[in-house]
């Protein structure tokens, strides 16, 4: 008599990206939350399912989902600062708490992730923040250097890690320069004797009173998020990472060092931008929990039409960018491109993706109404009204745009409405005006 095999449950290897895909969903889906009541675990699901709706394209939701970034204005609203959401969890729980809940967007409103004690601690010379360069209620601004130097892409390739230890960190962390006197690593671990130095020491001391603070900081927001989620208000991010132009770009070149890279060692700046592919596809998968919101995020800097030319952006940004994105999407993650600036002619680059599987944020400088119709069926838009109309104009401004914008890019599903360069100075009317506006005709 015939023994009957029972089939067992597919590996995660031998699984399609669609299906870890839906593994993904399903984990975030049910993640244990104690929900206030069947209401709010209804308005969760909800809202959880009309994103996945808009971003897969697998089928129109009920509305559009109405995603605004009110974090500045939110703050000012509430009388506090950009250093109060910095330096004080409680605060910013607060402002978080009480946003969300009055506004009733589709997701949580959160105030910012930087802990400015952390900052003060290991003496951070990579940014300008509140109280230390800029006044109390500015934005942080983030100073470029060049970190790495042209002839030490080699080294750094060849060990990133005792590379960033004792070049690296040394150069962007006042605190930490006593790294610069670490020995190099060997097969044999480090030299103990460094740790005898009272510099190296002192050092140690300053990085694990700022891990103490930023634990800290984020056990209390942590907590903040968990009881908006019992209320019925999800996160739809649940990791970041970036594309390799950006990486060396932005925090190891500086602009002025990988555009002179462009055209003095191109050879070399491409080798490098495929080393970093492969460790920036590891960084979103490092965030990508399961049970997380199954979307890595994106904030693209360089990429823009004013940045580049098109030939320098076929040779050196878009491939690499590209390949973290499908090496994430077959890892069964969605990707949220998040476009800063003009990116009018780049809209072509970016339908080369797998459908529904990558959303893009359509700025201040893209015309949203091509880029419905060129991404259009392919991958989901994200944006639709900038700062300045918040800023100078009335309700009635407010809802006559919103509806413009509706009426272009709602059409066939495919579209989270939301916000570009929102600060505090918008006013509370017009922000009130904007999010009921979206809601009213934002149906399907």
């Amino acid at each position: 008599m015939a023994t009957e095999v029972k089939k067992t449950e597919k590996s995660w290897k031998e699984m399609t990206p669609d299906e870890k895909l839906q593994k993904r969903i399903d984990a975030w889906l049910a993640e244990p939350i104690n929900f206030v009541s069947a209401q709010a675990e209804a308005d969760y699901k909800a809202r959880i399912n009309r994103f996945l709706d808009a971003v897969t394209l697998r089928k129109i939701p009920d509305r559009v989902p109405v995603m605004p970034g009110l974090g500045a204005f939110a703050q000012h609203y509430y009388g506090y600062t950009q250093k109060d959401m910095m330096y004080d969890p409680d605060k910013a729980n607060e402002v978080s708490m009480k946003a969300t809940l009055e506004f009733q967007i589709d997701v949580q409103i959160t105030v910012g992730d930087r802990v400015g004690l952390v900052m003060d601690i290991l003496d951070n010379k990579n940014n300008r923040w509140p109280g230390h360069g800029v006044p109390d209620d500015g934005e942080t601004q983030f100073l470029e250097a060049e970190n790495l130097k042209a002839d030490e892409y080699d080294a750094f390739m060849r060990d990133p890690t005792d590379f960033g230890w004792r070049v690296i960190t040394p150069r962007t962390t006042g605190a930490l320069e006593p790294f610069a006197k670490l020995s190099a690593a060997s097969h044999r671990g480090p030299n103990v004797a460094d740790f005898g130095r009272p510099e190296i020491q002192a050092a140690f001391m300053k990085l694990m009173e700022a891990g103490k603070a930023q634990v800290a900081f984020q056990q209390k927001t942590a907590a903040g998020a968990r009881k908006l989620k019992e209320l019925g208000y999800p996160v739809t991010e649940g990791s970041t990472t970036g594309a390799p132009f950006d990486s060396i770009g932005d925090s190891l070149r500086g602009t002025v060092g990988i555009v002179e890279d462009m055209f003095k060692r191109p050879e070399k700046l491409l080798e490098a931008l495929e080393w970093f592919t492969s460790r920036n596809i590891e960084r979103g998968l490092a965030g990508a929990r399961m049970g997380n919101a199954p979307v890595v995020a994106f904030h693209l800097h360089k990429g823009s039409d004013t940045y580049m030319s098109d030939e320098q952006f076929r040779t050196f940004y878009w491939p690499s960018l590209r390949k973290v994105m499908l090496g994430l999407i077959n890892e069964g993650l969605i990707v949220s491109g998040g476009n800063q600036g003009f990116h009018n002619k780049r809209l072509e680059y970016y339908r080369d993706v797998p459908k529904g599987k990558v959303f893009w944020s359509v700025g201040y400088g893209t015309d949203i109404a091509r880029a419905k119709e060129v991404l259009g069926g392919v991958s989901c838009i994200r944006g639709g009204i900038t700062a300045d109309i918040l800023h100078h104009g009335t309700p009635e401004e407010v809802e006559g745009h919103v509806r413009h914008v509706m009426d272009i890019a709602k059409k066939g599903g495919g579209y989270i409405f939301s916000t570009s360069n929102m600060d505090s100075h918008a006013k509370v009317e017009n922000v009130k005006a904007m999010i009921a506006s979206a809601k009213k005709y934002g149906v399907y």
